[in-house]
């Protein structure tokens, strides 16, 4: 296993290459071609604003199936209580740039700079980006943007600023999901927030299988 240096050239290297960490190559571009490639190929970006562009494919992968959606009985309430209202692609750009500037416990900053911004907003106009909404009052409380490609959703990042919020984003449209034959949820990277509702850990060579099977673009 050793790290890959990209250029211009679109390619990636095969995942087995990847680091223990799950790094797999740095440098490249954000362009709609090589993002729709890595997402194909099981690999998504995560670097900091000030890095070049860092690739990942870790293993395990930490996906959500839809049918393991665990929705607990105070979210079944919030669910129910019509304090929030659900959008779909409504105000991506406001999403992507709510999950940019939002204060995270723990974490010095953000890695969704202004090229990450740009590149997704591309791919939102073209249908492969989308973004769930909680709206209060007329007011975006909450959300969350990924890449929906054949029967998969790669979920990016999310955002709230009322308790619940992000929840109720994502559990509706896991749902909406569910109902449009998406069978897999990539989570990427573990989180103790998605595991209370059901994503869980697979090999990447699973999680490989079943993607290379699904997507077409």
């Amino acid at each position: 296993m050793h790290l890959h240096l990209l250029d211009d050239t679109l390619w990636f290297p095969p995942v087995t290459d990847a680091l223990e960490d799950g790094l797999l190559a740095i440098g490249g571009d954000l362009g709609t071609e090589r993002l729709l490639l890595a997402y194909k190929s099981g690999i998504f970006p995560w670097f900091g604003q000030d890095e070049p562009p860092m690739w990942w494919s870790p293993d395990p992968r930490f996906v959500l199936f839809p049918t393991d959606l665990k929705v607990s009985k105070s979210m079944k309430q919030v669910l129910k209580s019509g304090m929030f209202e659900l959008r779909i692609n409504t105000a991506f750009e406001d999403v992507i740039n709510n999950c940019r500037h939002v204060y995270r416990p723990g974490q010095p900053g953000t890695w969704i700079g202004d090229e990450v911004v740009a590149a997704y907003t591309q791919l939102h106009r073209l249908g492969y980006a989308h973004s769930a909404e909680a709206w209060q009052n007329g007011i975006l409380v909450g959300g969350l943007y990924g890449l929906w490609m054949g029967n998969s959703f790669f979920g990016e990042s999310m955002f709230s600023h009322v308790s619940n919020a992000s929840k109720f984003a994502f559990i509706n449209w896991v749902r909406l999901l569910k109902q449009k034959g998406v069978q897999l949820i990539d989570c990427q990277i573990y989180t103790e927030h998605l595991e209370s509702l059901g994503a869980q850990m697979i090999g990447r060579s699973e999680f490989l299988r079943f993607i290379s099977a699904e997507i077409e673009y």
